[in-house]
């Protein structure tokens, strides 16, 4: 059996992996560009971990299963699972980024709302504001903090928010065990926010759920952190309400085009906490994703059920 991978591995990672997999021989594709070689390579494997494009999938007529490195699947969406169902299974990484993705969200937060981003500023200009700034400073002891989508990330933040001494409040599906469970629920829990954490998946019941007038529902000092999807936010309506001083910040994991153009406003807008899609990143990161596949691979092999499969009637 032949295995595909453009998983972004060192060169000793692909030497560890091909050893783990073995008998199996693995083809180690790019992950930066998807060329004719990886083409043809995807084509001949029954398994792929990584990514590829949605095209070649429908392609890869021999393909039996994909690992995907990621949470999010939202280049297949549009493929006609119906089918393709019948004979590709597709896994994600549900649950993985949970922990990383929540601390990098409430980080953002606390160099917000305790001005580290202006301090750093203050500092490259050897200017000393300590008493203008001591007034404005605020806690997340006592916040009322509002977690929309409360999945893995949900879940991650709730705990976390909890142990700072936060009043939380979750939105989600009946079955996540959220407190708030329809938009009714939910535009009425955001003018009492005074930060809203986003962690919804990217699906067509999602896209821009957070238009200017949900967005207007939220204080002048709320503050606002996207750490699901870009396609949730308005990004003009955005920047217009931080602009006009009518949203106190944002924290940014995710944009709409990523990445993010040189000429967007975000880059300039103030308040804003911008971290490139880093959220789920740790150095440990390539080898708990290693750790993920080969589990299923042990089960693949074995003929039993993967874990984290896709339900694409949901998208996720």
């Amino acid at each position: 059996m032949q295995i595909f991978s453009n998983v972004e591995f060192s060169a000793q990672g692909q030497q560890l992996l091909a050893r783990d997999v073995a008998p199996d021989a693995v083809h180690f594709g790019d992950p930066e560009q998807f060329g004719a070689a990886d083409h043809a390579a995807l084509l001949r494997s029954e398994v792929a971990f990584g990514s590829c494009p949605a095209e070649v999938l429908e392609q890869a007529a021999g393909l039996r299963w994909l690992q995907l490195d990621s949470v999010g699947c939202d280049p297949y969406l549009r493929l006609d699972w119906p089918r393709l169902s019948t004979r590709l299974t597709v896994t994600n990484l549900r649950g993985f980024f949970s922990v990383p993705v929540a601390e990098t969200g409430i980080a953002g937060v606390l160099a917000l709302i305790r001005a580290i981003d202006r301090l750093i500023e203050l500092r490259q200009v050897r200017e000393w504001r300590a008493v203008d700034l001591r007034s404005r400073l605020r806690t997340l002891h006592g916040a009322r903090a509002l977690v929309v989508g409360y999945g893995g990330i949900g879940h991650a933040l709730a705990s976390r928010l909890a142990a700072f001494g936060s009043h939380v409040e979750t939105y989600g599906t009946p079955a996540s065990g959220a407190g708030l469970t329809t938009l009714a629920e939910l535009d009425g829990a955001l003018p009492r926010a005074d930060i809203a954490f986003l962690a919804l998946p990217g699906t067509p019941a999602t896209a821009g759920l957070f238009g200017a007038s949900r967005l207007s529902l939220l204080k002048q000092t709320a503050i606002l952190v996207n750490l699901g999807r870009g396609g949730l936010v308005d990004e003009d309506a955005l920047v217009q309400l931080l602009d006009q001083g009518r949203l106190a910040g944002a924290v940014i994991d995710v944009t709409q085009t990523e990445p993010l153009a040189a000429d967007s406003p975000l880059w300039s807008t103030p308040n804003v906490i911008l971290t490139q899609h880093t959220a789920g990143g740790s150095s440990a990161e390539i080898d708990g994703k290693t750790d993920v596949f080969l589990v299923n691979l042990k089960r693949y092999r074995m003929g039993l059920p993967l874990d984290s499969v896709v339900d694409w009637a949901k998208g996720y």
